[in-house]
Formats: structure tokens, C-alpha cells, sequence
């Protein structure tokens, strides 16, 4: 979607008009059949509310649209601005118009106002219709450029930001929705590296020998039953001071998860080709900040793999060493992503002495079934690493919620032959998988674990994307940035 900024007074005759439009206050200036015609259909400006009308302007027949955004003042009022963003793409997206322009001449909103607009617009217009070769006409996406007129100064500064976001968004969305055959651990790094060339993004790559002179014990076990070889990606970026120890993102990529042995059930095994959401959110964040310039140091590492059942699979009841030298009874083999994740997270803090560690996975079924599809978890041995993501979930949509953990859940993983095992009971499944975690972080270590189950994909379309992936995880982890390494 592209974003360009009018720098006249005159408005496009030949494709829709928007306006962005304020509870109970519709524009001045309105003529009386959109104004009118709101009243009648009950537009009242509600947040992604949305109301069009045709009128004649300079002999020509205009399509005009009113998009609500909510009350003024209201808690949410960037959610709400985006929200009106999108709900103006998603009317035109297949409507056979190619161009929608945005007029905010006259209103009170500020740079970051109309900026917030236009992340939903975008954001809203992502499609990924690589393999569909069959659509119909009124299938087809047709929406490609927003046209923005009569908005306020450094607008367009704002938005060169929130675009660099929002491409962080897409990168990870486009990850998710590639199919395994696709994208598997040395395809995601191709991808990572091509996507981020010349943006200032170090990239290094570990191979499977390298982990295996690490002594990665542990997540390579999951590996080992798959032709597709594991990966540690590696990508560092320096925009802080020079020499000031980085914050670590690390991401579980399991690019494909079959159980291994433990085999899941076929139906909806398909879905499985987005339990690496969590390395998709890391490299998407990595972009993101690359992108727009941030001053901080950060670093993300994705563990890649794939959970294969072959004869050379790892067996329920291995007992596998991690590169802590920690020795763990596997359990269950589709309890995996807590296997890659530890040695990820042991290798991250011996290379670079983060300030702190900050893990994104599709851990558990169990955080669904505890917080749906509104919430990510987060499981935290640092109150006030946890109040700042919360806060910054809060403030990017990228929603969190705190889930306990103690030593009451802790001796639920104590193995009777080696130091753990990977799995509990079923009961509190979410929180003793982050006490497995916990027991790979070094001693006064910030450490948060988000488990991103119930997030990563969606099967209706939400406030600013479309069935499919959402991109979860890449605004709550910039905006972490943008209040806490960079004020």
C-alpha cells in the first residue's frame, strides 16, 4: 500500500473521498445527503464505524466516505484513529478503485493523529495472494494507493516512522503465512537476509555443526528427525551507544511442528506452519527498528527448526543435555518449543550480556484456552521488566496479560533421572512451561516470556488485518523500544 501526501488544496474528483470523522461531529461543510444520510443509517462516528454516500462535485459523481474514530478524548483514541484507517481500506480494498484519498483539512487532529489513520490503512490493506491463481474480478485487491490531503505539519514526518512499523507488521505477517514447504529454518534466514539487506542489520548464522560444538543438545533433539536443517539466526542491531550491552529479543521458530512422535491429531495440523511466530515477530521487530532508525541496541536470535516424526526422531523419554549443561527427561515431544527456546536463550546470554531477555513463542494450547484470542501471556521474574510490557501492549494493541509463576509450579517439572522434564501436568500447562524457561536464566537476569498462542493468527478479520496473520508481536516489542531504551 502506498502512502503519498498531497500538497494542494484541490481534492481528486475520479476516486472516493474519506474523512476521518469524530463522535457525534460530522465535518463542516458536508453536503446535506451525506450528512443527512449519516443520520438516517445511525452513523454516529463510533470507532471503525463507517458510512458512504455519492454526491456531484464539479459535475462529476464522487464517491464519499465517513469514517469514525471515536470520541476525542477517549482511552483508546489511537486504537480508534486506526480503526478508521482500516475501515476505510477495507471498503475500497476490492472495490475496484485503485486510489482512496484521505481529506483532513480542517479537523484537530496532529501529526500522530493522522499517522495513527494511516498505520490502520495500511495495515488493514495487507493481502498475501501469492498462490491464488483463480480469483474473480470482485476478488482481487484493487486498493493501492492512499492519497492524503490537508494534513497538519510533520504528518509526514510521523508517518516515515509508523511505515517503517508497519513494513516490521507485514515482514512477520508474510513469514506466518508462508507454507512450510516454503519457509522451513535455512528458506526463513534467506528470506531474513534478503529482507534486510543494507538496512544496518548485522546477520550471522549458526549452522547445526556450530550448534553442535555449543553443545545445543537440547534443541537440536527437536531437529533431529527432519531432512530440514536447524538454524540460529542471529541479528544485531547497534543504533544505541557505542558498547552499551543490548536488549535480546529471542523467538521460537518451529517452522513446522508435526508433535514429532508425539504426534498431533491431523485436524488442523495445517495450522502448524505458524509455530514460528515468535522468531517471525523477533525479525519483524528487527526490521522495524532498523527501518526507522532506532537509538538502541538490540539484538534478536530465532531458533529454527522443524518437528519431524522420522525414524532418527527424538523419542518420548530421551534424555537430551542443554548447552546450560542442564539435563532434561523429554516427556512429550510436542512440548518443543521450550527445548529450542532454552538453548537459544543459554547461547544469547553467554554471547552478548543483555540487560535484560525478552522471549516470544506459540508456546502453549493451554495460554488459549486461559486467555483466547485477546490476550498474550506474560510470565515475568522481573516486576518492573513486566509492568513496561504490559504497558507498551497497552499502547501498541499488541495486549498482554500477567500470569503467575512460583515454586509451587516450579517442582511440577522435576524429573527422577535427569534435572527436569519438559512437561507437567496438565493443569497450569502455560505456567509450567515458563518455569522450564526460567530454569535456563541466569541469575539476576530481567527476564519475560510472551506466549503468543492465541495471537499469531486469526480466523476473522480484526481491528487492522485481515483473516490470517495478524503480525502480533512486532508493535509490542517497538514500542517497548521507543519508551524504555530510547527516551
Amino acid at each position: 500500500m502506498q502512502i503519498e501526501f498531497l500538497s494542494g488544496p484541490a481534492l481528486p474528483t475520479t476516486s472516493p473521498i474519506a474523512y476521518v470523522v469524530d463522535q457525534e461531529a460530522l465535518p463542516a461543510g458536508l453536503e446535506a445527503v451525506v450528512a443527512d444520510g449519516a443520520k438516517a443509517s445511525r452513523f454516529a462516528g463510533k470507532p471503525g464505524q463507517l458510512h458512504e454516500a455519492f454526491v456531484a462535485r464539479e459535475g462529476v459523481s464522487v464517491r464519499v466516505a465517513l469514517a469514525g474514530a471515536g470520541e476525542p478524548g477517549g482511552k483508546d483514541r489511537i486504537s480508534a484513529l486506526e480503526r478508521a484507517g482500516a475501515a476505510i481500506t477495507a471498503k475500497y480494498l476490492a472495490s475496484g478503485e485503485s486510489t482512496v484519498t484521505i481529506d483532513f483539512t480542517g479537523t484537530k487532529l496532529s501529526a500522530g493523529d493522522v499517522a495513527a489513520v494511516l498505520l490502520g490503512a495500511r495495515l488493514r490493506g495487507w493481502r498475501y495472494d501469492n498462490y491464488r491463481t483463480k480469483l474473480s474480478d470482485d476478488q482481487k485487491r484493487s486498493l493501492m494507493t492512499i492519497k492524503v490531503a490537508g494534513a497538519p505539519a510533520g504528518a509526514e514526518d510521523a508517518w516515515a516512522i509508523e511505515a517503517a512499523l508497519a513494513e516490521g507488521v507485514e515482514f512477520t505477517r508474510e513469514l506466518v503465512t508462508e507454507p512450510a514447504n516454503i519457509i522451513y529454518p535455512e528458506s526463513f534466514v534467506e528470506r531474513a537476509q534478503a529482507r534486510m539487506a543494507g538496512t544496518g542489520i548485522a546477520i550471522r548464522v549458526l549452522d547445526e555443526a556450530e550448534m553442535t560444538a555449543l553443545g545445543m543438545g537440547s534443541l537440536l533433539g527437536v531437529a533431529q528427525g527432519s531432512a530440514r536443517k536447524p538454524r540460529l539466526l542471529v541479528m544485531e542491531w547497534n543504533g544505541g551507544p557505542a558498547g552499551e550491552r543490548p536488549t535480546a529479543f529471542v523467538g521460537k521458530g518451529v517452522t513446522f511442528d508435526t508433535g514429532g512422535i508425539s504426534l498431533k491429531p491431523p485436524g488442523g495440523m495445517e495450522d502448524m506452519k505458524w509455530d514460528m511466530g515468535g522468531a517471525g515477530a523477533v525479525a519483524g521487530a528487527m526490521l522495524a527498528l532498523a527501518r526507522r532508525g532506532a537509538k538502541a541496541n538490540v539484538v534478536g536470535i530465532c531458533g529454527l527448526v522443524e518437528n519431524m516424526p522420522d525414524g532418527n526422531a527424538q523419542r518420548p523419554g530421551d534424555v537430551v543435555t542443554s548447552m546450560s549443561g542442564q539435563t532434561i527427561e523429554v516427556i512429550n515431544t510436542d512440548a518443543e518449543g521450550r527445548l529450542v527456546l532454552c538453548d537459544a536463550i543459554t547461547w544469547t546470554q553467554k554471547e552478548f550480556s543483555p540487560t535484560a531477555v525478552i522471549d516470544l513463542a506459540t508456546l502453549t494450547g493451554a495460554m488459549i484456552i486461559s486467555l483466547g484470542h485477546e490476550h498474550g501471556g506474560i510470565f515475568s521474574n522481573d516486576d518492573d521488566l513486566a509492568q513496561k510490557l504490559v504497558a507498551a501492549g497497552s499502547a501498541s494493541g499488541d495486549k498482554l496479560w500477567r500470569m503467575p509463576m512460583g515454586p509451587a509450579y516450579d517442582k511440577l517439572i522435576d524429573s527422577p533421572i535427569a534435572d527436569m522434564k519438559n512437561v507437567g501436568p496438565r493443569e497450569g500447562g502455560s505456567i509450567t512451561a515458563a518455569q522450564f524457561i526460567a530454569r535456563f536464566v541466569d541469575k539476576g537476569m530481567p527476564w519475560a516470556h510472551l506466549d503468543i498462542a492465541g495471537m499469531v493468527w486469526a480466523n476473522k478479520p480484526g481491528q487492522t488485518w485481515d483473516k490470517g496473520a495478524t503480525g502480533y508481536g512486532v508493535r509490542v516489542l517497538d514500542r517497548f523500544v521507543r519508551d524504555n531504551l530510547e527516551s
